[in-house]
């Protein structure tokens, strides 16, 4: 699609390094081969030798020019657990060296400390594995409380109307955000689209309300999380509570919408009220109109991470790949 073709273009721009903790995984190493021959990343794997050159036969692709590193031989193990233990005053460095061991938190500490620019993981492990060694060695981004995730919605064009992208939060992660929590996400989800659209972002908070033609506490909450997010960044576009048809469609949020609103009509950026809103909407867009769903991808983190799910294959792998690069 074009906008995967955009955005690996701006991957490729970045070099980025990124380091895959997964290099046991078949379908791992096949994208670190198809990511390093399009030269989207410059792709690290972690395991042990055998492991990772077993993947290569099972994945049937060479390692050459693919860098690996096992975490239990690393020369920059010793660097990693003195990094990891400052501030933490209960934790020693011989802990945090068998704590480093682990691909998923060596692989997060070395993009805490610059040795790589992004993290991809999860096709083997659990999500909350992953985001547990985030939260540990990379931690969240300033100002940013909550951990979420977003999808990228590649929408295709229908009659004269082009392919359209929108940002879809969060729909993977954060099961009942409350208002600060959804100012959160929305705060998050304006970052990411600054760095992956082609145009500013415009944030609408989402509900079966628009602008209180419901009553009701869940519809408070939304108004509550725009009124914090609009404190924390007064120049961003980010408005609501709106309706999914007040949001998108101009014609719509004509009608509904009596005043004048830099996003009404024209978001490109949803946050979903609760994890249940927004899984539900990313699936029915994505099988009944066609779209390509791309994620969900890691936000709010101080860098560039992000879990797969465990039956992605390994074309979701370079597409999420992709998008985080264009990120690192």
């Amino acid at each position: 699609m074009k906008a995967l073709d955009r955005l690996a273009e701006r991957a490729r721009a970045r070099n980025a390094r990124l380091i895959l903790p997964e290099g046991g995984e078949a379908r791992i190493v096949a994208a670190a081969r198809r990511l390093a021959d399009a030269r989207i990343a410059r792709p690290v794997l972690l395991g042990s030798e055998a492991e990772i050159a077993a993947a290569a036969a099972a994945a049937g692709v060479s390692l050459g020019r693919i860098a690996c590193l096992d975490p239990a031989a690393a020369d920059t193990l010793d660097a990693l657990a003195q990094g990891y233990v400052q501030g933490r005053r209960r934790l020693g460095v011989t802990a945090a060296r068998r704590l480093l061991r682990r691909p998923l938190y060596f692989a997060a500490m070395t993009v805490r400390s610059g040795g790589a620019d992004a993290m991809v993981a999860g096709a083997a492990n659990p999500s909350r594995r992953v985001i547990e060694a985030a939260l540990a060695a990379i931690g969240l981004a300033e100002g940013i409380a909550t951990p979420s995730s977003f999808f990228l919605m590649i929408v295709p064009g229908r009659g004269c109307a082009p392919e359209r992208r929108l940002l879809f939060a969060d729909c993977a992660l954060a099961v009942a955000p409350d208002a600060a929590a959804l100012a959160d996400i929305a705060l998050a989800s304006a970052q990411i689209a600054a760095a992956l659209l082609d145009e500013p972002p415009r944030v609408a908070l989402l509900s079966f309300s628009t602008d209180q033609s419901a009553r009701h506490p869940r519809v408070t909450l939304v108004r509550e999380a725009v009124a914090l997010a609009r404190a924390r960044a007064p120049d961003l576009a980010i408005d609501g509570e709106f309706q999914a048809d007040a949001a998108l469609i101009p014609e719509v949020a004509a009608r509904k919408v009596k005043r004048e609103s830099a996003v009404a009509g024209a978001a490109n950026v949803l946050v979903f009220p609760s994890l249940e809103a927004g899984n539900i909407a990313y699936k029915l867009v994505q099988w009944l109109a066609g779209a390509r769903a791309v994620g969900p991808v890691l936000q709010g983190f101080a860098r560039p991470v992000s879990d797969l799910s465990r039956g992605a294959g390994v074309d979701d792998i370079v597409a999420t790949a992709t998008l985080v690069c264009a990120q690192a």
